[in-house]
């Protein structure tokens, strides 16, 4: 495969013009399943294989995909895609230019202990049968659930015309659940998602039917909850709430191209916008965590990229691209779903550092506040304003974890949020997810509890 991607680079750039040139093929075997209350909704498996041609044509880029290796297609595609380039420079106010970075020749492969692919369809629809069983058992109050279930696996193939040669194994497994609950006029919903790069042995360790019991009981736990006091009050936010937030409300202003597009952050460089207390990373690097690999779609090596410092703004996560506009050195940041698309800058692993504070401590000195364990969904705005939604919320009563409550929400401006972190704890968790942006992308989010002394918490006047 490597030596029909470098013909197609060597044909981009002498027979076309090309100033760059970038290759990206892919074979990926694929389960994809959805099993509602104990019936079985969609299965799905087979096989991904494509193409991606990038090229760079006086100053502007050209892209093209083809779902196959005939080689006729794909010399039309090369020059589909530098025709596509010329034919929009002439409209380019600045000739794209990318960062230099260091040509590499590499062969990542993964041996998990248990391979997906391995795995008979029927053991993981019977697994998630057997899941949507645990969870319909808990009480009788549950009245639904939902077991979603994905394995990809495979090899991706770089070549550039700079000379990079990569060879990538991929494998990630991921299942989400959900489950509502029903009593008494009050409906509830829980949901909980696991997600590794390690294998199917993730199940091993974080058993379906822990899982299932931990999404049921939630469930039925907020059926007794009571809305929350609408108004501004001191929160303790745990490591899922927080790893929604930094994702969310911070780590996409922290995307270069969004940065560039009006984002609160490019101004912001160097500048203090939170308190000492916060410290955020985007790290590439965490073993077996979701959003990890060695290399990008642009063939750069992956880091653990500092975005916040002690308050102060460190720097942004880039592609090539955007690296040279900044003038500094790309992330490792530039991602894409799969041969169909282009790459883009996307989080990896975003979390915030942990500090030296007990859980206790953190409840300490709030008289009248909320603890917002778990999150339902979230989202921002490039101007920094933010919303969370929460699955699983306590009251705070003289120090202590109090009442639940139900269909609590944060909101907020992001920056001043930050300012109000005044402390943060010395525990640790990241949580697998997949995120939008027109693609999707496998990532983590996570951090430690903090302390917000005051947000503004969406309930009851």
């Amino acid at each position: 495969m490597i030596d029909v991607l470098k013909k197609l680079s060597d044909a981009a750039v002498q027979n076309f013009g090309a100033e760059y040139a970038e290759l990206r093929a892919q074979r990926l075997n694929k389960t994809m399943l959805t099993v509602k209350e104990n019936r079985v909704e969609a299965a799905k498996q087979g096989i991904e294989e494509g193409i991606a041609l990038r090229v760079l044509v006086d100053g502007t880029w050209g892209f093209a995909s083809v779902g196959s290796i005939d080689t006729a297609a794909l010399t039309r595609a090369v020059s589909d895609a530098c025709r596509m380039a010329k034919a929009t420079s002439s409209r380019l106010k600045a000739p794209i230019k990318l960062a230099e970075t260091k040509t590499i020749e590499d062969c990542v492969q993964i041996k998990p202990k248990e391979n997906p692919s391995e795995i008979n369809l029927e053991d993981k629809i019977g697994a998630a049968l057997s899941l949507s069983k645990v969870i319909l058992g808990v009480d009788k109050r549950v009245k639904s659930c939902t077991v979603d279930y994905l394995d990809l696996t495979g090899t991706n193939y770089l070549v550039t015309s700079e000379g990079t040669r990569i060879t990538q194994d991929k494998l990630y497994v991921w299942s989400r659940v959900t489950s509502s609950a029903v009593s008494k006029g009050v409906f509830t919903f829980s949901r909980e998602e696991i997600g590794s790069t390690a294998g199917y042995e993730l199940f091993d360790a974080e058993t379906l039917e822990r899982i299932g019991e931990k999404v049921a009981k939630r469930a039925v736990e907020q059926l007794r909850a009571k809305p929350p006091k609408g108004g501004v009050f001191p929160v303790v936010l745990g490591s899922n709430v927080v790893g929604v937030f930094v994702h969310e409300a911070f780590g996409h202003l922290a995307e270069a191209d969004l940065a560039l597009s009006g984002g609160v952050l490019a101004n912001n460089l160097g500048k203090k916008i939170a308190s000492d207390k916060v410290t955020f990373y985007d790290d590439g690097t965490a073993k077996d965590a979701f959003g990890s690999f060695k290399y990008d779609d642009e063939g750069v090596p992956t880091q653990k990229t500092l975005l916040i410092k002690d308050g102060i703004v460190a720097g942004l996560m880039h592609n090539r691209e955007t690296a040279a506009k900044f003038n500094v050195e790309p992330t490792g940041n530039a991602r894409a779903e799969d041969f169909r698309v282009e790459p883009i800058i996307r989080m990896r692993n975003t979390y915030m550092a942990p500090r030296d504070h007990s859980f206790e401590e953190l409840l300490e000195g709030i008289r009248e506040g909320y603890y917002f364990k778990s999150f339902r969904g979230g989202q921002a705005n490039i101007d920094g304003t933010f919303q969370v939604g929460i699955q699983e919320a306590y009251e705070i009563v003289k120090g202590e974890v109090g009442e639940p409550v139900r269909n609590a929400s944060i909101s907020g401006n992001t920056l001043e949020t930050l300012f109000k972190v005044d402390a943060a704890g010395k525990d640790f968790q990241l949580w697998p997810g997949r995120c939008g942006k027109g693609q999707t992308a496998f990532v983590c989010d996570g951090g430690p509890h903090i302390r917000v002394r005051g947000v503004t918490v969406g309930g009851n006047a």
